[in-house]
């Protein structure tokens, strides 16, 4: 690759993902996995509560809105990249909003473990071959808070009511993290209680997290790392 590819790919690179948003963002994609199956794993044996209410077995099986259940995948990582490259500060805030949400759902899916019963579909299709292969891999539990309506809603938030994000992103992020919800319920995935969780969840871990310096807090771990080594290889300074 010659050097001015290079350049553009860097400099392609930097806007796609900024340096300071890299390894943070590497840390969210990790920790989310980890708490979700680890904290399976840890719950296995614990006795399981059924959050359903009356409301909720009013709810159709609707097989289709798995393509949104599914789809917001690439709503998340669109939305992700977008929120924490808008601002330095506040694209770190964001993402610690992330963490925090994870470790809360972590401490609910160890300690409160939820479950709920899922319709048997026995019809065929390729919507519900669909929802069959779903129930299969993605056990009926780490239901409440919800970790898709957590993650949609705080896509929302990042951009809410920030007038630099074009009218139609904001917009979108509300219309899809609605859609989101209402497909958590019709694919037989989530209850309302979860969806509810997830939201405030959402609102709550946002409100911290824009309480927090990171700037200055990473300032002063960065002058305190220096003052270390200046102090481990004196030699250096002179």
């Amino acid at each position: 690759m010659s050097q001015s590819k290079k350049e553009k790919f860097h400099h392609w690179l930097d806007k796609l993902i900024p340096t300071y948003a890299r390894l943070p963002l590497f840390i969210v994609v990790v920790f989310n996995f980890s708490v979700y199956f680890l904290s399976r794993l840890f719950a296995a044996d614990r006795k399981h509560y059924i959050l359903s209410s009356a409301l909720d077995s009013q709810i159709p099986l609707i097989p289709w809105t798995i393509l949104i259940y599914l789809g917001c995948y690439l709503y998340w990582i669109a939305y992700y990249l977008y929120c924490s490259g808008l601002d330095k500060e506040r694209g770190l805030q964001f993402l610690l909003a992330d963490i925090l949400g994870k470790v809360v759902c972590a401490f609910c899916y160890t300690l409160f473990p939820t479950t709920m019963i899922r319709p048997e579909v026995t019809e065929p299709g390729l919507w519900n071959d669909w929802i069959r292969i779903l129930y299969q891999v993605d056990p009926a539990d780490n239901l409440f808070p919800s970790l898709h309506c957590f993650i949609s809603w705080l896509c929302y938030i990042g951009v809410r009511g920030n007038k630099t994000v074009p009218r139609w992103v904001r917009s979108f992020a509300l219309v899809f993290s609605i859609l989101v919800f209402l497909s958590t319920l019709t694919t037989r995935q989530h209850v309302i209680i979860d969806i509810v969780a997830g939201v405030l969840l959402a609102e709550l871990c946002y409100f911290l997290a824009t309480r927090v310096p990171v700037l200055s807090l990473l300032e002063k771990f960065r002058k305190k790392q220096t003052d270390k080594g200046n102090h481990q290889y004196p030699h250096k300074n002179n």
